[in-house]
């Protein structure tokens, strides 16, 4: 009988049974000297004694402000210190961080809190070309005229507090930095009795999830899921209180504040952030300032760094490892990666928001072919299966859909019991989307989305494939490959082809390239060569948008078969 397409995650190594904020006290009083935060654009640079200090001040701001463990308090700014202290302050005062995309307008910020009834909101004043003061007067009228910390708002019932950062001073909001001066002895006794009471099983964070159909779900995460996620994802990097992680990946996401900031906490790393949005100078310069060991990033990111003007004038050799996820990895860029940035022991993680994110990881000691063609194996105390249509798991080397469970999976989407059933059936698994491979050594292959998976005349074809081509053609620099509908076939191959700087190439020349290296039928039959590609806010490409596009471009009706 074949090998079932089944594998869990075992260990020496126990679960932590801790919450955020004992996690983070053991890191503060073990190693209190060393770095904890390095922000050069806003010239922090803070030991952990001194990172302890001011999260301990802050959190005892936010009881003084009469917010109860429980309560939700959103964040909606991009990667300042500001964000690290909100996040491990919320965590020591029981209130469950709620992130807000920087990129929402305002119908997305008016769902997002009103959802999960914030009662307070951390704000910066502006985003590039994002106003949220004056979108947040739009949406709030009634704060002009309120109280600060006292505001009634019929948009937001909820809402009682908006905290906004920098120093100059807006009717109705708080300011971040007066927080900690609102608190007293008292306030501080609290905080201190508090941790004696928060249990690692309760919520502490909510991150909307980005879907293509349908509003935002609200899934909710527990110290137990993001505390031991960050604990055993930094293991596979061996990361220890020498390394030094640059995190360029936004903080709203998991990436950012669950493998980035609480991965260096749970091992004593230094957080460095190189700018409050991605720019691939500022990294660049950053990890040669700070001798960064470690960075992250998704795909599109790395590929932005390498192909930087002044790549080359950088010295990048401190580095060792970080992670690429958040989007297919292609295995051209990992080589790329190890062998020009030195990033000999980078690790490749998949997962999503829904399990805390991170099940499958490669480790540093992988062999490099399994570190650049797969995504490694299961985490520990994580269970994967792998199903067919049915629901019934599939023999090892065959395709199907990947649902995971374990500490990890989420315990719900907030207040919401009718998607949160849909989502995790009564044995505890939660399904994926994605398609993937189990091999004999229980390395696992992601070979696309269920939804991205098209049929052309009955054969299913998985765009990856067809993408990891393309990216060995040496004037490729990112492939993107979807199906669009076709009146005789059901769908048919499209990709879009950004070429490298100075390059130009034909539509023949691409087929050609692929003639002979895969089957005829999926060789894309519409090529378009493009300067960039519709992305979200994180890095990862919106297909949906592209199929849209070049249905409407060929005229043809949007409609995917089954």
């Amino acid at each position: 009988m074949p090998q079932p397409s089944y594998v869990h995650g075992t260990s020496d190594t126990p679960l932590l049974g801790e919450t955020v904020a004992a996690a983070f006290d053991r890191t503060a009083a073990r190693w209190p000297e060393r770095d904890a935060l390095v922000v050069p654009h806003q010239d922090v640079r803070w030991s952990y004694a001194e990172l302890k200090e001011r999260v301990d001040a802050l959190a005892a701001g936010f009881l003084a402000l009469g917010l109860e463990p429980g309560e939700r308090v959103g964040i909606w700014a991009p990667n300042t210190s500001e964000w690290v202290l909100t996040q491990f302050a919320t965590a020591k005062a029981g209130l469950i961080l709620v992130n807000i995309n920087p990129a929402y307008r305002l119908p997305e910020l008016d769902y997002a809190l009103n959802t999960v009834g914030c009662r307070a909101l951390i704000t910066a004043p502006a985003l590039k070309t994002s106003n949220y003061i004056e979108m947040l007067r739009t949406l709030i009228p009634e704060i002009d005229t309120a109280a600060p910390g006292a505001l009634r708002a019929a948009k937001l019932p909820e809402l009682r507090s908006v905290i906004r950062l920098g120093r100059e001073r807006t009717p109705g909001m708080l300011n971040f930095h007066d927080l900690p001066g609102l608190a007293t002895a008292a306030h501080a006794a609290q905080l201190a009795a508090l941790a004696e009471t928060l249990q690692f099983d309760d919520p502490i964070n909510i991150q909307f999830t980005s879907g293509t159909t349908g509003t935002p779900k609200a899934a909710t995460l527990t110290h137990h899921n993001i505390v031991n996620n960050a604990y055993f994802v930094g293991l596979q990097m061996k990361l220890t209180e020498q390394d030094r992680l640059c995190i360029p990946v936004p903080m709203y996401h998991c990436f950012g504040m669950v493998l980035g900031t609480l991965c260096c906490v749970m091992h004593g790393s230094a957080m460095v952030f190189a700018s409050e949005g991605f720019d691939p100078g500022a990294t660049l310069a950053a990890v040669e300032r700070e001798r960064c060991t470690a960075l992250h990033g998704v795909p599109t990111m790395f590929i932005a760094e390498l192909d930087h003007p002044d790549f080359a004038k950088f010295d990048l050799a401190s580095l060792r490892t970080g992670i690429m996820a958040g989007a297919p990895c292609p295995v051209e860029l990992m080589k790329r990666v190890m062998q020009e940035m030195h990033l000999t022991e980078i690790t490749i993680a998949y997962g999503m928001t829904e399990t805390g994110p991170v099940s499958f990881q490669t480790s540093v000691d992988d062999p490099v072919e399994r570190r650049v063609e797969t995504v490694g194996r299961v985490l520990p105390h994580i269970e994967i299966k792998i199903v067919d249509a049915d629901g019934r798991i599939v023999p090892r080397g065959v395709a199907g859909e990947l649902l995971t469970r374990g500490y990890c999976v989420m315990p719900q989407y907030w207040n919401d019991p009718e998607r949160t059933a849909k989502a995790i059936d009564a044995a505890h698994w939660i399904a994926s989307g994605d398609i993937a491979v189990l091999d004999e050594a229980g390395y696992c292959q992601i070979v696309g989305r269920l939804k991205d998976m098209l049929i052309r005349g009955g054969e299913n074809i998985y765009p990856r494939e067809i993408e990891e081509l393309l990216y060995q053609h040496p004037k490729i620099e990112e492939a993107e490959v979807f199906g669009v509908p076709d009146p005789k076939y059901g769908e048919e191959v499209c990709a879009w082809i950004k070429l490298r700087h100075g390059e130009s190439a034909t539509e023949d020349e691409i087929r050609a390239f692929c003639k002979d290296k895969i089957a005829h039928f999926k060789i894309p039959r519409y090529i378009r060569f493009v300067e960039d590609y519709p992305m979200t806010v994180t890095g990862k490409v919106q297909k949906y948008v592209m199929r849209e596009t070049m249905a409407g471009e060929l005229g043809l009706p949007e409609k995917k078969s089954a």
